[in-house]
């Protein structure tokens, strides 16, 4: 295994990109759309699933291409990692995700610091996002085969069938609240969908113990 410097740049790296195509392509599709956010959503998601399969393919074998602090939580309580390494992984993804959102706004000439002003809030959002990080989570749990593919095909789906978009990931969702953008959550809203988020992925964590308990029995 790569040392927890290369392990922490891998997740660094890989929560930049995914930021940066979250909200650039969020900015491409609604300059682009007409005022359709239908089409401006649709482009959003794909390349959102695009390089998401991208990124876990390709960093997958060095950190685990987590991402994502509810992995991070999910593999911390596995013992898959241990507690302070996930404490470095989630620090590393929530810096690699600001960076992220920051090279968007500077590749559409925007000002690099925004805070948000959509409004994503309510029990239907919050429970939207209750559901697409505990069917995330579950697909990194009970995946064995073709998880690149399977996460980036959930993900794409999630998009769409969440009330949320499925934002699904708390250093996504901190990032995104300072983009006042297609893709952007306000500030005040983001405790709200982290709340959710953490609950979906330990919610998952039970199952998947729980699936794994009935087929030993």
């Amino acid at each position: 295994m790569p040392d927890l410097s290369r392990r922490l740049a891998a997740e660094a790296i890989g929560s930049a990109f995914l930021l940066a195509t979250v909200i650039g392509s969020g900015i491409m599709g609604e300059a682009l759309a007409g005022g359709n956010a239908a089409l401006a959503l649709l482009g959003n998601t794909a390349a959102t699933g695009a390089i998401l399969y991208v990124l876990i393919v390709q960093l997958g074998p060095v950190s685990g291409a987590h991402f994502n602090p509810a992995v991070t939580l999910v593999s911390a309580m596995r013992r898959e990692i241990g507690w302070s390494e996930g404490a470095a992984y989630s620090a590393a993804q929530l810096v690699g995700a600001v960076a992220g959102v920051l090279a968007a706004h500077a590749m559409f000439d925007q000002p690099l610091m925004q805070a948000a002003t959509k409004i994503r809030t309510g029990p239907g959002q919050w429970f939207a996002e209750w559901v697409a990080t505990f069917g995330l989570a579950l697909v990194v749990l009970m995946t064995r085969q073709a998880v690149a593919a399977s996460v980036a095909l959930y993900i794409t789906a999630a998009y769409w069938f969440t009330a949320s978009t499925s934002f699904a990931n708390p250093a996504v969702t901190l990032a995104r609240s300072l983009s006042d953008s297609f893709a952007g959550i306000r500030p005040v809203d983001a405790p709200g969908f982290v709340a959710a988020q953490v609950v979906g992925a330990l919610s998952a964590l039970v199952v998947a113990r729980w699936f794994r308990a009935s087929s030993r029995a």
